[in-house]
């Protein structure tokens, strides 16, 4: 046998046989999709900064380590827990579309379909998450953006080494950064163009003289000067339509987030433009399924009522998530209790709803990295930021160093559905932080998160009846098989893939009762996402006192770990 295929045989199907205990710490602790990103969190704690000055700083990393994922030209999301005051506020990074943008023009083009090909420039909707790094330090930490930034400037500067699974996420992504339409694409591939392989060291100055403007000038480094005229450059010379003023009008949002309650618990999510509403609707469904706490974990019937739960919350989501700021969106009469329990009734306890299930009325007459950080004194930053499909567009900026984001794809070409592409406009967003908070006192009760596309919510309400219906710990909660709706969420009937891992009994009872299922394995995991976990827990020292302790997790389907700050 030849190292290549021994190093091949070990690494395929990627059996996740192992286990590891969960990260405990009294002083914080970081958890992410990269050892290197969480090791800069916690690096950023023991240096005096606080959650949301942590979750920037690994924000930044993870667009060095894992740019297949993320970076500064995609958007951020993010829920901040103030431990003092025990208030959760939202921060709404995402970006808007060319003023110029108009379905009349989309269709002059030739695009007759549903949505925008994913990877068109029309697709590259302003880039939020530089405004939203920014804007998360000065409204919630304590440190300079500076202070902040140096670490991932450094990593840039200096290299950092490519992780196994990013390797391989970063090879399937190439395609996009050698196209010859992308000169300069290669300053996100080794000196032969290739991606890096497990291991390789991966330089990039370019990305790191971004993060320096950005750091020096604040938002006006990003959304005007070189880097905004680069921006726009690769835009408008690959079809699209983003101006200098539509980046310098750029603005973050400062939103409250939606909340249900749920077994003692209240459970935080963005507002649209996000999808976060999707888990809180199925949650709202849930908690009115009488039998639900009594079932096995993760045996067929329990999976089928989870399964029709979200099903039908992403009937209504798929309609009604848009933006808020041109659409009505009627969160109350969704995430009422009245409207939770009406749809829980249509959920059959032997077989699917209906296979083309639609949006309800809720009037009483619809790739990417997650890392949280919480600190010593038990403030909680939630943080989310992506590309969209890996390196979104692909495009990459000349001398800037990261790829822009596809967010647009996720309009729908369609006159008078609420998530219509139209100027100046917010399209239906995936990525979605989450945060738990107890009900009794409004401690802090755990900040989470899924990735990973239209898992997301799905992700969000799995691992939450892990930990909330079944006693599992945060690592615990992350490790056990999932399972994922595929795109008959969308109106399109598909399968249902359950991870490997699952009771062969459940699924054979869920194809039984009329579930199109099917068992994933290896790399196709990816399907599920990964996740991280910081749950705050009250426990006992030797002399009998109370003490404030943090148990993490973080998902064996990434790279990741969680760290305690030391």
């Amino acid at each position: 046998m030849t190292d290549s295929e021994a190093k091949t045989r070990g690494r395929e199907p990627l059996p996740f046989q192992s286990r590891r205990s969960p990260v405990i710490s009294m002083r914080g602790c970081a958890a992410s999709t990269q050892p290197i990103a969480s090791a800069i969190g916690t690096r950023i704690l023991q240096q005096g900064g606080n959650a949301a000055d942590a979750a920037v700083a690994m924000a930044a990393a993870l667009n060095v380590t894992e740019p297949c994922s993320t970076g500064i030209g995609g958007d951020c999301f993010c829920l901040y827990f103030d431990a003092t005051t025990k208030k959760v506020r939202g921060l709404n990074g995402s970006g808007r579309s060319a003023a110029a943008t108009s379905l009349e023009h989309v269709r002059q083009l030739g695009h007759t379909g549903s949505k925008l090909p994913a990877d068109h420039a029309l697709c590259v909707t302003v880039p939020g998450a530089a405004a939203g790094w920014v804007d998360t330090v000065e409204a919630f930490g304590t440190m300079s953006l500076r202070q902040v930034l140096q670490p991932a400037i450094d990593l840039a500067e200096e290299g950092a080494p490519i992780h196994h699974i990013t390797a391989h996420a970063w090879t399937g992504g190439a395609r996009k950064l050698q196209r010859d339409d992308n000169p300069h694409g290669g300053a996100l591939l080794m000196s032969n163009r290739e991606a890096p392989s497990e291991g390789e060291v991966m330089v990039m100055k370019d990305l790191a003289n971004t993060f320096k403007l950005l750091a020096e000038h604040g938002k006006a480094g990003f959304y005007e000067g070189r880097v905004a005229e680069a921006i726009v450059d690769c835009v408008q010379g690959h079809g699209g339509l983003l101006t200098l003023e539509d980046l310098k009008g750029h603005m973050s949002t400062f939103d409250d987030p939606i909340s249900v309650t749920f077994k003692g618990k209240t459970v935080y999510e963005m507002p649209p433009n996000g999808q976060g509403i999707t888990a809180l609707l199925a949650l709202n469904i849930l908690k009115h399924v009488p039998d639900l706490h009594r079932l096995e974990h993760n045996s067929g019937p329990y999976l089928h009522r989870v399964i029709e739960a979200l099903r039908l919350a992403f009937a209504d989501s798929m309609w009604f998530v848009a933006d808020p700021a041109t659409e009505h969106v009627p969160i109350t009469q969704l995430l009422s209790e009245e409207y939770g329990k009406a749809r829980a009734q249509l959920i059959h306890p032997d077989g699917p709803t209906a296979p083309d299930v639609k949006r309800g009325n809720p009037f009483a007459s619809t790739d990417t990295v997650y890392f949280t950080v919480v600190d010593a004194q038990g403030n909680a930053c939630s943080f989310i930021n992506s590309n969209y499909m890996g390196f979104g567009t692909g495009y990459v900026p000349k001398a800037c160093g990261f790829t822009l984001q596809n967010r647009g794809h996720n309009f729908i070409l369609q006159e008078g559905h609420p998530n219509c592409l139209a100027p100046r406009k917010r399209p239906y967003h995936t990525i979605i932080p989450a945060m738990a908070t107890n009900i009794d006192d409004g401690s802090l009760y755990a900040s989470f998160g899924v990735m990973g596309g239209f898992m997301q919510p799905q992700g969000h309400v799995q691992v939450l009846l892990n930990m909330l219906l079944f006693g599992m710990d945060p690592q615990r909660a992350l490790d056990v098989p999932r399972f994922c709706i595929g795109p008959g969420h969308e109106g399109v009937d598909s399968d249902i893939c359950v991870e490997d891992g699952v009771d062969e009994e459940a699924v054979s009872w869920l194809s039984r009762v009329g579930h199109p299922v099917s068992v994933t394995r290896g790399y196709s995991r990816a399907l599920f996402g990964r996740g991280q976990i910081i749950q705050q827990v009250t426990r006992a020292d030797s002399t009998g006192r109370a003490r404030r302790v943090f148990i993490a997790g973080s998902d064996p389907r990434g790279d990741g770990c969680a760290l305690p700050a030391v």
